[in-house]
């Protein structure tokens, strides 16, 4: 039991790292300032990759700034350690009743 827990928290900070390096990378391409230098666990859930196997499907959420003095929500999902998608929405929506 202590070797499968200690194997999901070294699978966790390995997927936890990919999702903070591909944050970084889409920050600096884009020209964006990832804020607080991290990503948040959102959710954890199993799903299925190309091949069929099963893998942890994690979504990490983090902040980041276009002009520096604003705050704004994106997330990475990854399958496993590899990352299938970043969610960076640049425009704010503004709802009018």
């Amino acid at each position: 039991m202590l070797a499968l827990v200690a194997w999901f928290w070294l699978d966790t900070l390995r997927a936890r790292e990919a999702g903070i390096a591909a944050t970084r990378a889409l920050c600096l391409g884009r020209g964006l300032q990832l804020l607080d230098d991290t990503v948040a666990s959102e959710s954890l859930r199993l799903a299925r990759d190309d091949d069929g196997k099963v893998r942890f499907r994690r979504v990490y959420a983090f902040e980041y700034s276009d002009t520096g003095d604003n705050r704004r929500h994106g997330s990475v999902t990854l399958l496993g350690s590899r990352v299938i998608m970043l969610d960076v929405t640049e425009r704010v929506l503004e709802l009018v009743k």
